[in-house]
């Protein structure tokens, strides 16, 4: 199973969110421009599972993302950016790249917001598991 697919197929959801949000992507050069939101999309992947034996195996992981606000100017424009996310990766939400399918296994996680620098960060973390 491709790595590439699930991150493909995860990514395009997200890109694909209206309205849009500048997103800094792994291993790809993003500045952020000041005073201006903009969100970090991080792929974390787990030990593959072995429900059974032979061949078949499931990977598993969290898309994390990172809302990352101006600080300052009260919780309220992240915090609902969240909610959004949220309904955009529901539970049970299938998506498909290259053969690879994507589903979308519990409802996304909204963490507590924090100061990080001169921005306000509220993490989503979306669970998912991939099958060929």
């Amino acid at each position: 199973m491709s790595n590439v697919a699930v991150r493909k197929a995860l990514e395009t959801r997200l890109n694909a969110m209206a309205p849009a949000l500048a997103t800094a992507w792994q291993n790809v050069q993003f500045t952020p421009a000041a005073g201006v939101p903009y969100q970090r999309a991080d792929l974390l992947l787990g030990a593959p599972e072995n429900p059974a034996y032979g061949d078949y195996y499931r990977e598993v992981g969290v898309l994390q993302v990172s809302l990352m606000y101006p600080s300052g100017a009260g919780p309220g424009a992240a915090e609902a950016r969240a909610a959004a996310i949220r309904d955009w990766f529901k539970r049970g939400t299938t998506l498909v790249a290259d053969g690879i399918e994507v589903v979308v296994q519990r409802t996304p996680t909204i963490a507590a917001g924090y100061a990080d620098g001169d921005r306000w960060r509220v993490p989503v973390s979306i669970p998912f598991f991939a099958s060929a």
